[in-house]
């Protein structure tokens, strides 16, 4: 039996905290229980020298530039020693959040100046003030450090490899059948473009943050201070921490902006899954190839094998992330009456959805860096396509007002094999003006590709 006690890389539960623990050294630390109760830690300070301000709460002092270098110090100077001592004291309370204001209180009881201060630590407050803001900086910190600008460079990749292939013809496969001929670089534009809407939707969804007691109402302090305006107070320290202000909750702050969050995450990351799908299926056909590596193996016996594994595992990454970022949108907004605490467990998984995401981009990002295009398939495949050009032909016979043309192209290409012979034999007899038959006649399936360069140059204009 191996000994797991120990964790490690290879003893870790989660693959996200072993195998993959490299790839998230920024993901980890950020959602780690350490980061959790140092961010807790902070708001619990910031909210004692924001009462110390108030001139109306005659019962504490104005903090000195001492003390507040003392309280600074305490966030500052953090480190997993006293992360230790907050878990075990939360051994006898059996609860977190007050287990830091009494981790708060043994520190302030080691200063003289601030010893006094010690009942106003987590005045008024119910736990989720601390933890929502808490949960609401991570989160903030995670999507604008991590998240958008692992997103911003994925798209801004798509973005010039579609400039790049902007005029490489290639065949449209709709319900799986040869199709109206496109551009490798406009399906790449597409993808691009849907991302970057979901990236602008991220960028300003609001963080909301609420600080108002135990059912919302500023019960505790208003009892003590009634003469004090604590929705305007609450709203301030809120707003200081570049948050934006709920004025109306529980006794939590109701999730519902980390569902707004995790659904946009999700629609991102569904944008990315239909992209890897269609890139596998393009390596499968051999209009795109992967880059050799040397010493890498695709298959442990067929040795010519280049897998694309880099997409597959993308795929399957973003599968998990979108499961629990579905979870986290339909559970975390609801809660039983005032407060229930199913969502406590549910919260502490936030960054474990973030950390599949992470990993999908890089493999993504990896995968695409190995892609070339294979023109000769491409073109090889449109030469065996011209039934694609019926489309093309009826419309211009709907034009000059030939009788039944969808019709007789349907006769003439439906189940058919139709060939360049055949269509030219069909265009030559056409009752359409002479300049009009000549510029179909010249049509190719590989030149049929409409407006698709431009629409592609147009995108990349933003990547170049």
């Amino acid at each position: 039996m191996i000994n797991t006690t120990k964790l490690s890389i290879i003893t870790s539960l989660s693959p996200l905290d072993g195998r993959y623990a490299n790839e998230l050294t920024d993901v980890a630390p950020l959602f780690s229980e350490l980061h959790l109760n140092l961010m807790r830690l902070a708001i619990e300070i910031e909210w004692l020298k924001t009462l110390a301000k108030e001139p109306k709460i005659k019962e504490i002092k104005p903090l000195t530039k001492q003390s507040l270098a003392y309280l600074c110090d305490i966030v500052a100077c953090f480190e997993p020693k006293d992360a230790a001592r907050i878990k075990e004291i939360e051994k006898k309370t059996n609860h977190d959040i007050k287990a830091i204001e009494y981790f708060l209180k043994e520190k302030l009881a080691a200063n003289k100046t601030l010893r006094n201060h010690q009942e106003f630590v987590h005045f008024g407050c119910t736990s989720d003030d601390i933890n929502n803001l808490s949960y609401a900086l991570t989160m903030a910190k995670a999507r604008d450090e991590i998240l958008l600008p692992m997103m911003q460079k994925l798209i801004t990749q798509l973005g010039k490899m579609a400039k790049s292939y902007a005029e490489i013809p290639m065949l449209s496969r709709t319900h799986g059948q040869a199709a109206t001929p496109t551009t490798f670089g406009k399906e790449l534009a597409n993808f691009a473009y849907r991302l970057t809407r979901q990236f602008d939707y991220l960028f300003i969804t609001p963080i909301l943050g609420k600080f108002n007691g135990t059912v919302g109402n500023f019960n505790a302090m208003n009892a003590a201070y009634p003469e004090i305006d604590w929705p305007k107070i609450a709203q301030k320290f809120v707003e200081q921490l570049g948050l934006t202000w709920n004025p109306y909750t529980t006794q939590i702050e109701p999730h519902d902006w980390i569902a707004e969050y995790c659904d946009i995450l999700a629609r991102f990351n569904t944008i990315l899954i239909g992209l890897c799908r269609d890139i596998w299926h393009y390596i499968s056909i051999g209009y795109l190839k992967q880059k050799s590596i040397s010493g890498e193996i695709g298959s442990s016996t067929m040795p010519h094998k280049i897998n694309p594994i880099d997409f597959e595992n993308a795929e399957g990454n973003l599968g998990l992330a979108n499961a629990l970022l579905a979870h986290f949108s339909n559970k975390l907004p609801i809660s039983r009456w005032q407060r229930d605490l199913s969502d406590s467990t549910v919260m502490r998984n936030l960054g474990v959805a973030i950390g599949h995401s992470i990993l999908a981009y890089k493999a993504i990002e990896k995968g695409l860096n190995k892609l070339t295009v294979d023109s000769v398939v491409l073109k090889k495949d449109l030469d065996g396509h011209w039934e694609v050009l019926a489309e093309a032909i009826q419309t211009v016979m709907r034009r000059f007002n030939v009788e039944a043309p969808y019709e007789q192209m349907k006769a003439l290409t439906r189940g058919q094999k139709v060939n360049k012979t055949v269509l030219h034999t069909f265009i030559k007899k056409l009752n359409v003006p002479q300049k009009v038959k000549q510029k179909l006649l010249k049509l190719t399936p590989d030149s049929y590709i409409g407006k698709a360069k431009e629409l592609t140059k147009k995108i990349g204009e933003t990547f170049s």
